[in-house]
């Protein structure tokens, strides 16, 4: 992966780093997985909205500034977002939620950082994020089709393709910054050398690719299942979406008229490749749901399979065979080569350790102060036994 986003790919590459800028480093995934993941594979559709969370509080509590440095303050609503979108990622991936006072205390010191970070940036570290970003947005933009459906991808998780890119070039930025800093470079022979170590860490097994078309069976609002009739209305109405689907209608047609999966329904459907575990980029498809799919033959439409999210009528388009990719491979699904991701997989296993105490000083020097007298007690206490941080899910 080549810069933050691409946390989760196809590939199964098992390296397992420490990040240096955690809440980043997911906001980031969470960034790339609300563009491009089916929402009802893993979690219910998000509902839209036009007010943040975090506005409203602002507007009925104030906006107080809870830390300041030299150069910059932060203000509650800048901890608030960022802790709703955190909570997002972690609930999507079925990891557990910190409690709020843990929650703050890492996202804080997210913010600090990165601010600390950006105030270092130089014109050409803002390029080199500048190329990165553009690379992704590529990419996100050849998954969702046309530029209209990557909108409206964002729209159906409360952003915008514009924020998103905002804000990717921030975190961008602030980890370019860090790496010329500390003077993190990783030559060709770096790359080569852990990658002919590692061999099977650059196994790509056998995927498969449908299309499928779901029948809601809970409420996309609040996530509680519907009453037992409506169920059976849409169990019927599978039923005879089945009927027209194995009597030679086409497929993606029937998906673009019934699915009521905002994520691929515009597509006719179609998803992502995944394995038989289910994983794919940005997430993982339900058991119940990856079984079904994998018993099917090329060309085959399944019977009707039900998971917590509703009635699925599935189609195979066929087995992709396992394989091992070579350096000059493109991860599945975007211009990224593996050499690449394994490239900047290095730089962060070096940030992991060298970066603390360069933070830290940078912290000093800026003369930081945390003016919320709670979340200064609980900075101090995080900082004396240093756990400001928790564990991500490690890259594959």
């Amino acid at each position: 992966m080549n810069g933050f986003p691409q946390m989760e790919s196809n590939t199964k590459m098992k390296i397992k780093m420490k990040q240096v800028l955690s809440v980043a480093m997911v906001l980031a995934a969470f960034s790339l997985q609300a563009a491009t993941k089916p929402a009802t594979t893993n979690a219910a559709p998000a509902a839209s909205t036009n007010s943040k969370p975090a506005d409203i509080m602002a507007n009925l509590f104030g906006d107080p500034v809870i830390a300041k440095a030299k150069g910059f303050e932060i203000k509650r609503s800048d901890m608030d977002t960022l802790i709703t979108k955190f909570k997002t990622i972690l609930q999507s991936q079925g990891r557990p939620v910190p409690p709020q006072e843990a929650l703050e205390k890492i996202v804080l010191n997210e913010l600090i950082t990165q601010k600390l970070l950006l105030a270092k940036a130089t014109d050409a570290d803002r390029t080199a994020a500048t190329k990165t970003v553009n690379l992704q947005i590529t990419n996100l933009l050849s998954q969702a089709g046309s530029q209209e459906a990557l909108e409206k991808q964002f729209k159906l998780r409360g952003t915008t393709a514009g924020e998103y890119r905002n804000e990717l070039m921030q975190l961008v930025t602030a980890n370019e910054a860090l790496k010329r800093e500390l003077g993190i470079k990783i030559g060709d022979a770096d790359v080569k050398e852990y990658y002919t170590g590692h061999p099977t860490d650059f196994e790509e097994p056998e995927k498969i690719h449908v299309h499928h078309i779901l029948f809601l069976t809970m409420d996309p609002t609040n996530g509680e299942q519907l009453a037992a009739d409506k169920k059976d209305a849409k169990r019927k109405q599978a039923e005879d979406v089945l009927k027209k689907a194995r009597g030679g209608d086409d497929f993606a047609k029937l998906a673009k008229q019934y699915s009521e999966d905002p994520g691929s329904k515009d597509n006719g459907g179609d998803l992502p490749l995944f394995d038989k575990e289910g994983d794919f980029a940005g997430g993982r498809m339900g058991p119940e749901f990856t079984g079904a799919s994998f018993s099917l033959t090329n060309n085959q439409v399944s019977d009707i399979v039900t998971t917590e999210y509703g009635f699925h009528i599935i189609k195979s388009y066929g087995k992709t065979p396992a394989t091992k990719l070579a350096l000059g491979d493109k991860i599945p699904g975007t211009e990224i080569t593996i050499s690449d991701r394994l490239r900047d997989v290095l730089a962060q296993q070096k940030l992991a350790t060298q970066a603390p105490a360069f933070i830290e000083k940078l912290q000093k020097d800026a003369n930081v102060q945390i003016l919320d007298p709670a979340l200064k007690a609980a900075m101090d206490e995080a900082n004396a036994a240093a756990t400001n941080a928790i564990p991500l899910p490690s890259a594959k």
